[in-house]
């Protein structure tokens, strides 16, 4: 079985958005967003509860270099920090409620460092999120399938689109992860 989702590649306006058959596929294509990462980036996750957001929070992480046995949602610590290639700052908003308590985290200390931030559950907070970040839409299409559409929203997030984009598409065409 593949675990490659650049041959399911499709562009809509500025997004990309892949169709992804397994978890495998959802994870190679986080893999593929860290590794192209260079730092400065902010990334904002939106979609169902068991859309894949944590799965591919674990392959931005192993992009980074982090082991992925260290990732998991921090639904109850609310951010978790990880050493890698870059630092990773992984924070789930699912349990906040109030507009105050997102408030008193302090995220956007962490939207300003050189590492990367991923925001679970990021539709609650738009307010934290700086004006370039690319936003990730994960949805259920049934079964093990899920749509996954990256967003940028100005020129750096862009250019991670594009690099992670290229380095699939090379991927897909070389047979090598």
């Amino acid at each position: 079985m593949t675990t490659n989702p650049a041959r399911m590649a499709e562009k809509v306006g500025s997004a990309v958005a892949w169709e992804t058959r397994s978890a495998a596929e959802t994870h190679a294509l986080g893999k593929a967003v860290g590794e192209s990462c260079t730092g400065h980036e902010v990334m904002a996750l939106v979609g169902p509860l068991g859309a894949g957001k944590t799965c591919l929070v674990r392959g931005i992480a192993e992009g980074l270099g982090v082991p992925t046995d260290l990732v998991a949602s921090p639904t109850f610590v609310l951010i978790h920090e990880y050493a890698g290639r870059l630092p990773l700052y992984h924070a789930d908003l699912y349990r906040l409620e109030e507009q105050d308590a997102v408030n008193g985290l302090g995220l956007e200390e962490y939207t300003e460092t050189q590492g990367v931030t991923v925001i679970e559950w990021a539709d609650k907070a738009p307010s934290v999120l700086p004006r370039d970040h690319l936003w990730i839409t994960l949805d259920h299409l049934g079964g093990d399938r899920r749509r996954v559409a990256l967003h940028p929203r100005d020129a750096r997030s862009a250019g991670l689109v594009a690099r992670a984009t290229a380095r699939l598409a090379e991927q897909s065409r070389t047979g090598r992860p």
